[in-house]
């Protein structure tokens, strides 16, 4: 998972969440595409990060995720230029799923449900996007009932981890994350109140 990352002094930026639509499908896949280079690329081959990034983020793949019943997936929609006819900009997107599944939680997994992919345009970390995004997919899962969220975050995104931390997230197992021949860890994170 993406999360931004601070710069000296971070711009505040003018953006909505939203639920995403069909036609945001290309600009999903786009930023997801940008932020998984920008996050990972250093840690693989290009050739793996290229065949990873095509059989993971293209508008097909994007648009039938978003027509998945088990997943809600909300975009920040950058609104510094409103009376422009093109679509909206996204600056981020994070999912919300459901039924998903990881051993380390089989105790609490009638209760809880995924934050995934909580990535944020490389131009646009920094700006509050990413905090904006987690409170948006807290507030849907308690609403929807859950009692937890819980996320998988690269052992090695550091940044990530102590936002994750910050939001009140706890590391309570591992597993793998494979990119082409190259097999990574993850810590699997558990946020146990949704309140806060």
């Amino acid at each position: 998972m993406a999360v931004e990352s601070p710069s000296a002094s971070p711009a505040k930026m003018n953006f909505t969440i939203r639920r995403a639509q069909l036609f945001d499908a290309n600009a999903i896949a786009d930023v997801g595409a940008r932020t998984f280079s920008a996050t990972f690329g250093h840690s693989v081959t290009a050739e793996e990060l290229r065949a990873f990034i095509t059989s993971t983020y293209t508008p097909a793949i994007i648009a039938a995720e978003l027509a998945d019943p088990d997943r809600d997936v909300i975009v920040a929609v950058d609104n510094t230029d409103p009376g422009t006819s093109k679509p909206d900009k996204i600056l981020g997107f994070a999912y919300l799923t459901r039924n998903s599944e990881e051993p380390c939680l089989t105790h609490i997994k009638a209760t809880s449900a995924e934050m995934q992919r909580i990535y944020v345009d490389p131009s646009a970390q920094g700006t509050g996007v990413a905090s904006a995004l987690v409170r948006e997919i807290t507030a849907m899962a308690r609403s929807q009932g859950f009692k937890q969220l819980w996320l998988g975050v690269w052992e090695e995104n550091y940044k990530a981890i102590k936002k994750y931390e910050h939001w009140g997230y706890r590391k309570v197992g591992f597993h793998d994350f494979k990119v082409g021949s190259v097999v990574q860890r993850d810590h699997v994170m558990v946020k146990e109140d949704l309140s806060k």
